[in-house]
């Protein structure tokens, strides 16, 4: 007997000792009344009177929400919401007593809050302001949830999902749009090239018609020069002329035939080809000459008649001054 009594006894005395872990809060009852709350550490109660009514986690917890609801062009998408929250360390009791489901709570004034503010935009706006609904929601929150010692740490708009044939849709016009985009950055680099080869074609004629231009110059200061060196020893001008073309004459066939890779055939090219040409071309010469001479004898001298001043009536505005 003694025996079961001192086993009661001590079930009774340690009975009477609990520990409170770090973070955490518990409500202590006497007789269904609430008595106190005991934070972390050894704490003593008293056996049969008292009890442990519930432990209140004291750290920052999350809860996710998944909402469905439509936009304001009528585009139903899934909103997830994740709070963050804590129970209010001095305020325990209103956190244990007043809520008897603080999740389901929550969870209501997720839902209230994301469809009154989530039809009032539009699909693509809810992409870009979903900072501003989850600060809609944490203000609503904060304002509801205080009363019952929960202080809403966060709000955060963690996934939007709408319907599948949408998100097609959307990833085509994404698609679409950067095909257009390219399209325009390939048009404009095409367009560069062009101008670029354009410019440099008529840079590359520029220089080559001034090339040619000066090659012709300086032929034909080397011609002049010729002519005057020929004149010197008793050869006129036709004649000098005549004889530089038969010279080029001799040098295209050299030049011709230094070429073994050449098909081009020179027409007429008999050995008395030279002389005839150099024939024909002073005769050609001197029959200009001729007809150049017979036209200046042949045009009429117009004689400039003088004016005659005196049949001009007198200055009307001076009559003293005749003109």
């Amino acid at each position: 007997m003694f025996a079961v009594l001192g086993f009661i006894g001590l079930f009774i005395f340690f009975s009477s000792f609990f520990t409170v872990k770090q973070q955490t809060a518990v409500v202590i009852e006497r007789f269904g009344k609430f008595l106190n709350v005991r934070n972390s550490g050894l704490q003593l109660k008293i056996p049969v009177f008292d009890r442990i009514a519930g432990r209140v986690n004291l750290k920052i917890q999350q809860l996710d929400v998944i909402i469905e609801t439509k936009t304001h062009d009528n585009v139903f998408i899934k909103m997830k919401v994740s709070v963050q929250f804590k129970v209010i360390q001095d305020k325990v009791y209103d956190a244990f007593y007043k809520l008897e489901y603080p999740h389901d709570q929550i969870t209501a004034y997720v839902f209230d809050v994301v469809r009154a503010e989530v039809p009032k935009l539009k699909l693509d706006d809810v992409f870009e302001r979903k900072d501003d609904i989850a600060i809609a929601v944490k203000r609503e929150l904060n304002d509801a949830m205080m009363t019952y010692g929960y202080d809403i740490i966060n709000t955060l708009v963690t996934d939007i999902d709408p319907d599948i044939q949408v998100k097609n849709a959307m990833n085509r016009i994404n698609a679409a749009d950067r095909e257009k985009t390219a399209a325009e950055f390939e048009a404009e680099s095409s367009r560069i090239r062009i101008v670029a080869k354009a410019k440099a074609e008529a840079e590359s004629k520029r220089l080559q018609g001034q090339g040619i231009a000066d090659q012709r110059r300086e032929i034909a200061r080397g011609l002049v020069e010729s002519v005057e060196v020929l004149n010197n020893v008793g050869i006129n001008s036709q004649e000098a002329s005549a004889l530089i073309v038969v010279t080029q004459h001799y040098d295209t066939l050299q030049a011709i035939g230094a070429d073994t890779n050449s098909n081009l055939i020179l027409l007429p090219n008999s050995p008395q080809a030279a002389t005839d040409m150099l024939n024909n071309m002073v005769a050609s010469f001197a029959a200009s000459n001729q007809v150049g001479e017979m036209m200046k004898r042949n045009t009429p001298k117009i004689e400039k008649k003088e004016p005659r001043f005196r049949d001009m009536p007198e200055n009307p505005e001076n009559p003293e001054i005749t003109v």
